[in-house]
């Protein structure tokens, strides 16, 4: 990577704080909780970065993460008009089970979660797996190896542990056949330069799948 890479998972949204699969969904609003996740977003990256930085503004197409940066974009007095969208920064494809509630999911094939590191335990029906997000981010990273500006992505928490796992050269996991790395809460933001990952901010949001209760 030329330049500091500098990842951001999105707020809480309606589907997070009901405990539905949310997936690749176009839109799903972020609540009061996640407004105020990316306000602290923002400040966070305010206090790294200072006004004005020099900075590439990127994020998935899905109005959680738009919604997300337009904070984070006001708090450094950048144009959030200047983001730049690729659907290959996209949450993962939930398939048959996007939109439906944790519980009812549960209840039909168990315990899908790992909910000790927030993995998925089957893949959704229909939809993707950890590998197949893995293909996509390889192919826009590779697209964007010689940026000559420092990058802010807002994205989503399973596509971002992803992401992070390729940048920083994580190993492959043989049940993912993927790089992973260790999940983080929403609102989290990191910074990536020469591979080496640094916590900017922790979040104060859920881990997804791990913090929904199956009789919730």
């Amino acid at each position: 990577m030329a330049r500091r890479l500098f990842i951001a998972r999105h707020g809480e949204t309606v589907f997070n704080a009901a405990a539905r699969m949310q997936g690749d969904a176009p839109h799903t609003p972020l609540t009061r909780a996640g407004f105020a996740q990316a306000d602290r977003i923002g400040r966070s990256l305010r206090i790294h970065l200072g006004p004005r930085p020099d900075l590439e503004l990127w994020a998935s197409p899905s109005g959680r993460t738009l919604q997300t940066l337009a904070i984070v974009a006001e708090h450094l007095e950048l144009d959030w008009k200047g983001v730049r969208t690729d659907n290959r920064l996209r949450e993962m494809d939930m398939g048959a089970w996007g939109g439906r509630y944790y519980r009812d999911i549960f209840a039909e094939v168990g315990e899908f979660v790992d909910r000790s590191s927030s993995f998925f335990r089957l893949q959704p029906p229909g939809g993707e797996w950890y590998d197949d997000i893995a293909v996509r981010l390889q192919a826009w990273l590779g697209e964007h190896a010689s940026a000559a500006r420092d990058r802010l992505v807002i994205m989503h928490g399973i596509s971002s542990r992803v992401l992070r796992g390729l940048v920083t050269g994580a190993p492959q996991r043989p049940d993912c056949r993927a790089p992973l790395a260790e999940a983080l809460p929403q609102g989290s933001v990191v910074c990536i330069e020469d591979g080496v990952e640094t916590l900017v901010h922790l979040g104060s949001g859920g881990h997804g799948a791990s913090a929904a209760s199956p009789t919730a």
